[in-house]
């Protein structure tokens, strides 16, 4: 795993939320860059999660999955939680997020872990 800060060293850097996602995709050696106040989490230069646990705007903290449309529907049947993120305004986004305060926030999460070693997002 890498971490990409380009603060000071003597800075110290935010906390990455869920870090057990990084854990979790730690075969696949992940680079956290700090991001809008978050962090992206990258594999081979592609970013396929944005981690948040902000006090702002708390709804739409949680796991954020970079997709596309065209995989909402099978990705809701695997994440039933998932839902659209809110800051980007309303209706369908193609980033979609986990939401922390979901019931199966955990059990999804890894299931998305899986999904990405598998290469299936």
């Amino acid at each position: 795993m890498v971490i990409n800060n380009k603060s000071s060293v003597n800075r110290i850097s935010k906390k990455i939320a869920f870090e057990f996602v990084l854990e979790a995709l730690i075969s696949l050696d992940p680079i956290v860059k700090p991001m809008f106040g978050c962090h992206a989490i990258y594999v081979e230069e592609k970013i396929i999660f944005m981690l948040r646990n902000r006090e702002s705007e708390p709804y739409d903290n949680g796991v954020w999955l970079a997709t596309s449309p065209q995989y909402h529907t099978s990705l809701e049947r695997e994440l039933p939680s998932m839902r659209s993120i809110k800051l980007f305004g309303g209706g369908k986004t193609k980033w979609q997020n986990i939401p922390m305060e979901a019931d199966d926030f955990e059990e999804s999460v890894f299931k998305a872990c899986e999904m990405v070693l598998n290469r299936d997002i």
